[in-house]
């Protein structure tokens, strides 16, 4: 068995083709590996069951990447949603 260390963070900095090569090893060689990220990540598990139930002639770590690379993006817009609404002119913090 493969060791994995990969911290979510360094995790969601990996290029899609790197991601894809993690995903495929991690589906190989330790797959509650893969589970954890997922989770830690906020990756919608009935969502990738729905991915790789329809879609079996896709190769599941490029569904799996593509899923992760959407629950990424759809993270940063919010962040930067819960930004605009919350600038406040005066400086002063809201709490």
């Amino acid at each position: 068995m493969h060791e994995h260390n990969i911290d979510v963070a360094a995790f969601e900095q990996l290029n899609r083709q790197d991601l894809v090569n993690t995903i495929n090893d991690l589906i190989l060689h330790d797959f509650e590996k893969l589970v954890f990220v997922l989770y830690r990540i906020d990756v919608n598990e009935a969502k990738i069951k729905s991915l790789l139930a329809s879609k079996t002639d896709t190769n599941a770590a490029d569904l799996i990447a593509d899923a992760i690379i959407e629950r990424i993006n759809q993270k940063k817009a919010a962040k930067e949603l819960f930004k605009q609404h919350n600038h406040v002119d005066s400086g002063e913090e809201k709490w």
